[in-house]
């Protein structure tokens, strides 16, 4: 029997892990064997940002091993023993250092004074003053303070009129009405302005009086909820009875 004639076959094209001084990414791109370093390395120009003649290129097998330098720039790709998914690594010889480029803390930061800013006429806020948006507009501005502090009197003149343990009815727009007890009249920690905490009939409610780590009343899981006083009206609202103890 004669021995059979086996033939190999090399890919004219190899596919090769970049990395480089200047960058901590990984990319992958395929070469032909047949080009020159110096071919290869105007490539490598536009993928890694180093200028061809500052590159130094290390070979490094698929295992990561030091392999060789590829300094032959007149020299084929496929001269070197470079296998598929090996790996070839750029040296910046100028010195550049990795993410330079990205790096914005060493970038040098313009700042102006705030007299120099308000004298700028093309400025956001120089439009803004011309155009008298926002706290530029004096008029506007005093408004809505003024009837944000109406509403804070009268929410407050509100909550002067509910004791704890009334009867209630809170309708809030948009939401059903429910039926409660006043369990907690005043301000709290977790939002400004006066607040009404009540415990509803049915478990309607967000939380068991407790709210952010602290307790201002007690009841039930979710049978507990804050509401604005302007939204609770007091008065004879008996507990429905909902037949729980009906067979």
């Amino acid at each position: 029997m004669m021995d059979s004639e086996v033939t190999i076959v090399t890919s004219p094209t190899v596919n090769v892990r970049l990395t480089s001084t200047l960058s901590s990414f990984e990319v992958n791109r395929r070469f032909a064997r047949g080009i020159t370093i110096i071919e290869m390395k105007s490539k490598l120009e536009m993928i890694v940002g180093i200028p061809t003649s500052s590159m130094d290129l290390q070979l490094f097998s698929v295992t990561d091993e030091l392999l060789q330098k590829m300094d032959d720039n007149e020299a084929l790709l496929g001269s070197y023993p470079v296998d598929e998914d090996c790996r070839i690594h750029v040296v910046d010889k100028s010195g550049g250092q990795m993410n330079e480029f990205s790096d914005v803390s060493t970038v040098e930061k313009f700042e102006i004074s705030d007299e120099a800013y308000a004298k700028r006429s093309g400025s956001a806020r120089s439009f803004m003053k011309k155009n008298r948006v926002g706290r530029f507009n004096e008029e506007e501005t005093a408004k809505k303070k003024a009837e944000l502090a109406a509403r804070a009197d009268e929410e407050k003149a509100a909550a002067d009129t509910f004791s704890v343990g009334n009867r209630c009815k809170v309708q809030i727009p948009g939401q059903p009405t429910k039926l409660g007890t006043v369990m907690y009249v005043g301000t709290t920690e977790f939002k400004t302005g006066y607040w009404v905490g009540v415990k509803y009939d049915e478990p309607m409610g967000k939380h068991n009086g407790t709210v952010e780590g602290k307790q201002y009343f007690e009841c039930g899981s979710k049978y507990g909820g804050f509401v604005k006083p302007l939204s609770v009206t007091v008065g004879d609202f008996p507990e429905e009875d909902y037949g729980l103890d009906e067979m």
